[in-house]
């Protein structure tokens, strides 16, 4: 890998703590999330659904009705972050949230 490579790879990753404050943002009524995927929350009850918010795209897991992780997401300027890449460095940006943000997001996905 050149360089130039290794410099794209480092600048185009989308650090935990930065999803984490999105999703903060979220849970605190500052944005809003819009449902990407065609199942409700509910519906999926144990897989992945899509959210859009504000240019952002995220996969979330539900694991029977419990946001579970962060398995992608892709900031509007194009960087990437998935939970393999965070699992790497520490934890993903759902593990980053507090219990009670956690929970909003829960209340506010189960009403998409």
């Amino acid at each position: 890998m050149t360089r130039t490579q290794k410099d794209l790879n480092a600048t185009s990753s989308l650090p935990a703590h930065e999803v984490c404050q999105l999703l903060t943002d979220v849970a605190l009524g500052k944005r809003i999330m819009k449902r990407s995927s065609i199942q409700s929350w509910g519906e999926i009850y144990h897989g992945l659904m899509s959210v859009e918010i504000d240019g952002w795209l995220l996969t979330l897991f539900n694991d029977c009705d419990t946001l579970d992780y962060c398995e992608y997401c892709r900031s509007p300027d194009g960087r990437v972050g998935t939970l393999e890449l965070w699992q790497r460095d520490g934890p993903d940006p759902v593990d980053l949230l507090s219990a009670r943000e956690r929970e909003q997001l829960e209340r506010l996905l189960a009403a998409l």
